[in-house]
């Protein structure tokens, strides 16, 4: 049995015939007995919950920052029921409404649509649907929780696809669209055309100028079908907040692993598009999630559906077991990009053992988030707290940079970008590579 408000009030109002009453005991007595029975043959008539059937329905993904309906159907097989049912959710779901009015005729259907504002990625579950009751009187009725099971995956937004036009408009280039003087050892033979002032003249095609009376020039143009394999840390310097949340008002900011998601779909959606292959690998102490061989169609959707459910591990990762799962599912030279962050100790104790057993036979290019805050902290001067804050965020730059020299000595490419700058920071590495032949 649940009661109402409305009983409360009730009781309430009892105690002034208690206080004013010669015999308060007697009194109290006799009004408790009268609401105890008006609470319990209220409750009697209440229709009952149990006989309801709760059906579940509606989107079962959205993008990170849209909202999404979830859909409640109850079909009511006996009398009329009133009262108010609660659609349970996970905070992080900012599900409204949570309660609602109900009055259900007899043989009768509600359906009830409660959005989704989800502020997290991952798997949001419903939880129980409670149903609640009331008698004619409104002073108790009868409650139920039923099971309707329902899943929705929120997925990484993707904001940075708004870089993708720009940077496509430069692979066109590449791709020989529009004319463009690029050689290296990683392009391919294209056409040949006449010679133009300003063209290389180590382009020059000295056997088919001989066989005409113009000079004769090669037109190169990337190489297709190279191998691209993202690599993703997903130990515990991906869990820092920074920036800034794109999609909600947190202060808190995105954690570093999500800045890295978006990067890595801003690359694989250009990579695919230059006709490379585009391998994904989440790692920390093991493999959380690896998408390898997808087509070009499916690519975009298999990475987001792989990384939706991904979050921060709070362990040291094992970049030993990193590099050999690399190894073991890529034969090939590729360019392998560790998406991770230039933590000095962790870099010292992890990567650098390993680096050379993974420079010798691959490509390799570090990708890492900076924070902003940083910065800020290191232009303070205002005071003695903001000096010593000032010399902390220079000693952390320098170890960065002295992290990232060490790193292009071993012949490793590094990226040290701001939040929102990385994704088409390294969108154009990528395309640089692609031009200087390194591809």
């Amino acid at each position: 049995m649940t009661l109402s408000g409305r009983a409360g009030l009730v009781a309430l109002i009892g105690i002034l015939p208690i206080v004013v009453s010669p015999w308060p005991a007697s009194t109290f007595a006799i009004v408790l007995a009268v609401l105890a029975v008006a609470l319990g043959t209220d409750a009697a008539l209440a229709a009952s919950p149990r006989r309801l059937v709760v059906q579940r329905s509606g989107d079962t993904s959205a993008r990170l920052g849209q909202s999404v309906d979830s859909i409640v159907e109850i079909h009511n097989p006996g009398r009329r029921v009133r009262g108010e049912m609660r659609d349970a959710w996970a905070p992080s779901a900012r599900a409204r409404p949570r309660t609602r009015a109900l009055d259900i005729p007899a043989g009768g259907r509600a359906r009830l649509v409660t959005t989704l504002a989800p502020v997290r990625r991952g798997d949001q579950i419903a939880a129980q649907v409670t149903v609640r009751t009331v008698g004619p009187l409104g002073l108790a009725g009868r409650q139920r929780s039923h099971d309707a099971p329902h899943r929705v995956r929120i997925l990484p937004p993707f904001l940075s696809r708004k870089h993708l036009p720009s940077r496509l408009a430069k692979l066109r280039e590449l791709d020989g669209m529009v004319p463009v003087l690029i050689r290296g050892q990683g392009t391919e033979f294209d056409s040949l055309r006449e010679y133009v002032d300003g063209d290389d003249v180590r382009s020059i095609d000295w056997r088919a100028t001989a066989r005409r009376a113009d000079v004769v020039v090669r037109t190169w143009r990337p190489e297709r079908d190279r191998r691209v394999v993202v690599v993703l840390d997903t130990g515990r310097t991906s869990a820092g907040r920074i920036g800034v949340d794109p999609t909600s008002s947190d202060p808190a900011g995105w954690p570093r692993l999500d800045w890295s998601m978006d990067a890595a779909l801003l690359l694989a959606a250009l990579a695919s598009r230059a006709g490379d292959r585009v391998d994904f690998l989440a790692h920390d102490r093991v493999s959380r999630a690896a998408v390898f061989n997808a087509t070009r169609g499916q690519l975009l959707a298999s990475l987001v559906t792989a990384m939706a459910p991904l979050q921060p591990a709070l362990v040291e990762s094992d970049t030993a077991a990193m590099v050999a799962a690399i190894t073991r599912r890529v034969r090939r030279r590729a360019l392998v990009v560790l998406l991770t962050d230039l933590n000095a100790s962790a870099l010292d104790e992890g990567l650098m053992s390993v680096l050379p057993q993974l420079a010798g036979r691959h490509q390799v290019l570090l990708a890492a988030v900076a924070d902003p805050r940083v910065d800020a902290l290191a232009a303070g001067r205002a005071d003695a707290a903001q000096v010593y804050d000032a010399a902390a965020a220079e000693r952390l730059r320098n170890d960065r940079h002295a992290i990232a020299a060490r790193l292009r000595n071993h012949g490793v490419d590094v990226i040290d970008a701001l939040p929102d700058q990385l994704a088409p920071a390294l969108a154009d590495r990528y395309l640089a590579m692609k031009a200087a032949g390194r591809l």
